[in-house]
């Protein structure tokens, strides 16, 4: 049965696409936005009272690990996506570290059939750079394109052979793939848990530098100067790989870059007391990092925000901070965090946040959406600038709960998501 037509009634629009942001009706019908503008509504529509809200476009996370096939104990296709919905993010891209490893259509496939049986936001599969993520052979790109991957990445290991990764980025130019690096250099990186420095001398835990992830920065730079192909930069975290991806932008490379909102807003102080929650790779830097990260979204040097969730089983994540495994989870955290620190601190105006969620994502993966003009799929968010949120993982919709944000209290977050003119969450 079709859906009923929706107007959106007195929402403050926020469209950076088409540079709208102003009080307005919304109408919905057919899976489309169907008209922008006062008056918009048709008898029989259903009415929704928008006043006070914000309306965007639907986010989109394009660094997500759903972990489904393999790891269902941490999640599933079907939680990740309800909880992406509840996060406001209407569309995921989901990296391949699965078992088996996404290096594969039939695997591909898979994945966006669980996508569809769950009927929540829209899922776009990342494939594997090299097969089984081994960083050796390389995957069939264009096989896995017509499957329906949108990117190639082997996300938590870098390509560390550059013959290889040359290669990789010679042979997505031909499908018009971006390549998401990891970037990270294992041989400095060895037993580290945190960013070295003063303070994991003092807590008395390996560190990982700096220059571990900005080496591998430039090497990849390099790589796509020579190859002329495109480049995403996965999670910055340090001062030095920002001004790397500014010089390239500058040089007119096709080198793009995203941040996660916990590189935003914490700095390695969050790892004094140990809390594996706070153990991340890459790992937490210092307040010096952080400005800098700041700065570079204001720039334009930063695409997007991704979260880079990653869900882990309470089990891995109550073990000694050497042990328990990297990742947090981001998908129904980052809305109110990004609202909280940065839209009301002023670091940042509301249409470059709805740009680094919305519209950045897409434009790098070439997935349409972003916008709410006529004709736009009517992938929507709702937000509520002053919502009191408080941080509780107990009622996450994620199976994981691994948050160094819980008992946060939080300025602004989501009223509901909306995916194809239907509504998939409200709070």
């Amino acid at each position: 049965m079709a859906e009923r037509p929706v107007l959106i009634r007195g929402a403050r629009v926020v469209d950076p696409a088409a540079g709208r942001d102003e009080i307005t009706d919304l109408r919905l019908a057919g899976g489309r936005v169907a008209a922008v503008g006062p008056g918009s509504g048709e008898p029989g529509d259903r009415r929704v009272d928008a006043d006070g809200l914000v309306a965007a476009p639907g986010f989109f996370d394009m660094h997500v690990h759903l972990r489904e096939p393999g790891q269902e104990y941490k999640e599933t296709v079907a939680s990740g996506v309800a909880s992406a919905v509840a996060g406001g993010f209407t569309a995921v891209a989901c990296m391949p570290n699965t078992d088996p490893v996404n290096d594969r259509p039939s695997i591909t496939a898979h994945i966006l059939q669980l996508a569809r049986a769950a009927g929540l936001a829209r899922v776009f599969p990342i494939a594997a750079t090299t097969r089984g993520m081994r960083g050796e052979r390389i995957s069939e790109f264009g096989a896995l394109k017509r499957a329906g991957a949108v990117a190639v990445s082997d996300d938590g290991l870098p390509v560390a052979d550059p013959a290889v990764m040359r290669k990789a980025l010679d042979y997505a130019r031909l499908f018009d793939l971006p390549v998401i690096e990891h970037c990270e250099t294992l041989e400095l990186t060895g037993d580290g848990v945190m960013r070295e420095g003063g303070l994991a001398t003092e807590i008395g835990l390996p560190g990982i530098p700096a220059a571990s992830e900005y080496i591998a920065v430039e090497r990849n730079i390099a790589l796509t100067e020579l190859t002329a192909s495109r480049l995403h930069v996965a999670h910055l975290s340090t001062l030095q790989s920002a001004a790397a991806v500014r010089r390239a932008k500058a040089a007119g490379l096709q080198v793009t870059a995203e941040v996660t909102p916990h590189h935003l807003v914490l700095t390695e102080v969050a790892v004094t007391d140990c809390d594996p929650n706070a153990k991340m790779k890459p790992p937490l830097a210092a307040e010096a990092d952080r400005t800098a990260l700041v700065e570079a979204l204001a720039d334009g040097t930063v695409d997007a925000i991704a979260t880079d969730h990653a869900p882990h089983h309470e089990d891995e994540k109550c073990l000694a901070f050497q042990s328990a495994p990297f990742g947090i989870v981001g998908l129904e955290t980052a809305v109110p965090l990004v609202l909280d620190r940065l839209v009301h601190s002023g670091a940042i105006p509301l249409a470059r946040a709805v740009e680094l969620l919305a519209v950045g994502p897409r434009r790098i993966l070439g997935v349409p959406g972003g916008a709410l003009a006529p004709g736009s799929p009517a992938d929507l968010v709702l937000l509520d600038l002053d919502a009191a949120v408080t941080v509780r993982p107990a009622v996450f919709r994620s199976r994981g709960r691994n948050t160094p944000f819980a008992g946060w209290e939080l300025r602004g977050g989501v009223v509901s998501t909306w995916v194809g003119g239907r509504r998939v969450f409200s709070a």
